[in-house]
């Protein structure tokens, strides 16, 4: 996958990239909920979860992990690096796992710009989860309207 705006690749990536995923996700959301190299590698041994990275060169730029059971697929966390933010990687993640079919997530009533990504790729709202994060913020659930 790579085009003169998209100068990156998509790998998909297993258990051994835990360490990578947790690294990415603690620089991505600093002072934030940030979860650990053996929370990803939990989530990674399930059935079902898929972590594709966003590679610029050797460097990853970006994640996102998914777990489809059935036919419904969730996104669980999408990270990308700060110095690769608006590039288009976020984006591209995004799309690849709406490729699955039925896709839904929740995301942070106060993150515009996460809400402002999925609505471009065509993700609406379908209820709101209270105190669902830690903080105790709500949470938008969206879903894919490509089904």
């Amino acid at each position: 996958m790579s085009s003169p705006e998209k100068d990156f690749q998509l790998r998909t990536m297993g258990i051994e990239s835990a360490p990578l995923l947790a690294a990415l996700h603690e620089v991505t959301f600093r002072g934030g909920e940030v979860w650990d190299a053996t929370s990803f590698a939990a989530l990674l041994s399930g059935q079902g979860t898929d972590a594709t990275v966003a590679l610029v060169g050797e460097s990853p730029a970006g994640f996102i992990l998914s777990r489809t059971i059935l036919d419904e697929t969730e996104i669980l966390t999408l990270a990308v690096h700060p110095d690769f933010r608006r590039k288009g990687i976020g984006k591209s993640l995004v799309q690849n796992v709406l490729r699955k079919g039925k896709v839904f997530l929740e995301v942070a009533v106060c993150n515009n710009s996460a809400s402002a990504l999925y609505e471009k790729c065509g993700f609406v709202k379908a209820g709101v989860r209270r105190g669902y994060y830690r903080d105790g913020s709500d949470a938008q659930v969206l879903v894919s309207s490509n089904v």
